[in-house]
């Protein structure tokens, strides 16, 4: 007698990782929607400068100078004759450099410091805190005033030097997510049934500690840029003729601000946008990636009020 076999259950394929963060930006997080919109927008206009800017890097022409909006320069020139939607343009793409690189290397340094202070403990967590003390201790603006002073002014200067430093601060808050996670109860379920110490950082506390790692990240993003303005205004940072946008700021754009204020319009409108949408952005990835706010309904899964109250009046 032949055996029938049964018929296998309908598996549901779970869609990508890329379409459940979408589609939970689109339907909860619009704001941050608009925020990674601006950010993208950002990042490929520093990408493809080159190509968008409507005149070169730096290129000049006197006889245009301190020119307002026409319809050869959308924005205005400056006091060399230079376009100001081209030098903004190329500003994106310092911006984003600097922004991008000090943040994931500061990133990545407070998330192995931290991790190994909070989960390793005993002397070591002592005697590298202490150390992040000291370091705290110290004016940031005047420490990286005098470390850039030191090594000189440029792109990835700042980068690492904005990295190394953040990275040294932002350890203390990995450091106490990581204890937090640490002392829960599924930890030592996961040590009692044989786990070891590796395979329970990986699967269990890291990614209970993603949610304020990915918060220091784009707060470092939007520092980052802000800080390298900072510098740049000071003569610090970028060095000229980069167009950076806080060195657009200072120097001539400082001088001729009143006799052509679109100078430091321009380029302080692009850092405040790039800044917002970053903040944003971040801010909605941390809600979605937080493994507390999933509700106990799988990855990226919330219920809706109206379905609960719809399962709860079936259940009645």
């Amino acid at each position: 007698m032949a055996v029938i076999p049964a018929e296998a259950a309908p598996t549901t394929k779970k869609p990508s990782l890329l379409r459940d963060v979408l589609r939970r930006l689109v339907k909860e997080k619009p704001l941050g929607l608009v925020g990674g919109i601006i950010t993208l927008l950002m990042l490929l206009t520093g990408i493809f400068a080159d190509f968008i800017a409507p005149y070169g890097l730096n290129e000049t022409n006197m006889m245009a100078n301190l020119k307002p909006y026409s319809r050869e320069y959308w924005l205005g020139t400056d006091n060399l004759g230079r376009d100001m939607l081209s030098n903004v343009i190329y500003g994106a793409r310092i911006s984003m450099i600097v922004g991008l690189a000090a943040a994931t290397l500061a990133t990545v340094l407070s998330t192995i410091l931290g991790s190994m202070c909070g989960y390793i403990g005993r002397k070591f967590d002592l005697l590298v805190q202490r150390f992040v003390d000291i370091w705290m201790g110290v004016p940031q603006l005047i420490l990286l005033i005098i470390i850039m002073s030191i090594i000189g002014p440029g792109i990835w200067q700042v980068s690492v030097v904005l990295g190394i430093s953040w990275g040294i601060v932002g350890s203390r808050i990995v450091r106490g997510a990581v204890i937090t996670v640490k002392e829960n109860a599924y930890i030592d379920a996961a040590k009692c049934i044989g786990s070891d110490s590796v395979r329970i950082f990986f699967r269990h506390v890291l990614p209970n500690i993603l949610a304020p790692t990915i918060v220091l990240f784009t707060v470092r993003v939007a520092n980052a840029i802000l800080t390298e303005a900072s510098l740049s205004f000071l003569g610090f940072g970028i060095p000229p003729p980069a167009p950076s946008w806080g060195g657009m700021l200072s120097g001539s754009g400082r001088s001729y601000m009143f006799l052509a204020p679109w100078m430091v319009i321009w380029p302080g409108v692009a850092l405040s946008a790039v800044v917002f949408g970053v903040n944003m952005f971040g801010d909605a990835l941390r809600d979605i990636f937080d493994p507390r706010l999933r509700r106990g309904l799988g990855r990226f899964g919330v219920a809706k009020p109206k379905k609960l109250r719809k399962e709860a009046q079936k259940a009645s």
